[in-house]
């Protein structure tokens, strides 16, 4: 892990969603390395084992449901008393076609997943913060608000950013800052919970999912994927009091594409 700052969250709690593997994980480790408390949400029991590596506390939650997020949060700030940083990853694109090739079905579990999540679990935070006096909320978007064969995650993460924006203005008098990451594409290893992605069967549905990564590599000035610590170190560092006179603001962390 590179260019870790020391204690550069010494005395801070941080909630990271989606811990159990990929960015949130990447997340949830460097805020431990770098001082923080740190609470794990997800809702695989994967997320117990990847906890164990660094001692982090672990929820399990389904934050599809604003009862999820309520229950987190309340375990949370049973844990540590209050929430100095949450940092919503929860999200990722299903499917990989053409619009028109999406069931309502299919839109409304991407809509749900990669926006309801990160809704629900502000609206759950925002209680605590303003209470405390401030905090720091970090939405996890995505540089795929502008591509190809998966237009409702693209719509979803379109919201992450409005959210955001919205959020920053209403709660800055509160002591809040709200910031986004917007992510390109990001080597991971292989996953250990599933997106629910259909395995391509047909040629057209191969030449589908192929069409993304490669819209994905062309928008890139970098012409590459990112990796986890890279992803990590943006997130960390809007977290941070580095950034303290940044709100509202989505920074693209994708080798040049703005999204």
């Amino acid at each position: 892990m590179p260019h870790v700052h020391e204690r550069r969250f010494a005395g801070r709690t941080a909630v990271v969603t989606g811990a159990a593997q990929g960015i949130g994980l990447a997340v949830a480790r460097r805020l431990t390395a770098e001082g923080a408390d740190v609470t794990m949400v997800d809702r695989s029991e994967l997320v117990k084992e990847a906890a164990d590596e660094f001692g982090a506390q672990t929820v399990l939650a389904d934050l599809e449901r604003y009862e999820g997020a309520e229950a987190a949060v309340a375990a949370a700030l049973d844990y540590h008393g209050r929430i100095d940083v949450l940092v919503n990853n929860v999200g990722g694109a299903i499917n990989f076609k053409p619009f028109t090739e999406f069931t309502g079905e299919e839109i409304q579990a991407e809509i749900t997943r990669s926006l309801l999540t990160t809704l629900h679990t502000c609206r759950a935070v925002l209680p605590s913060m303003t209470s405390a006096g401030g905090g720091v909320i970090v939405n996890v978007s995505s540089a795929a608000t502008r591509g190809i064969h998966r237009i409702p995650y693209s719509a979803a993460k379109g919201g992450i950013n409005a959210l955001t924006a919205s959020l920053a203005m209403e709660y800055a008098g509160d002591g809040i800052r709200v910031v986004a990451s917007a992510p390109g594409g990001t080597e991971a290893p292989p996953r250990r919970i599933s997106r629910g992605t259909p395995v391509q069967r047909t040629d057209a549905e191969k030449v589908w999912f192929q069409a993304h990564i490669d819209q994905t590599l062309d928008s890139s000035l970098l012409g590459r994927y990112g990796t986890l610590d890279e992803q990590a170190a943006a997130i960390c560092f809007l977290a941070s009091d580095e950034a303290s006179y940044i709100t509202g603001s989505v920074l693209p962390v994708a080798g040049g594409d703005l999204g």
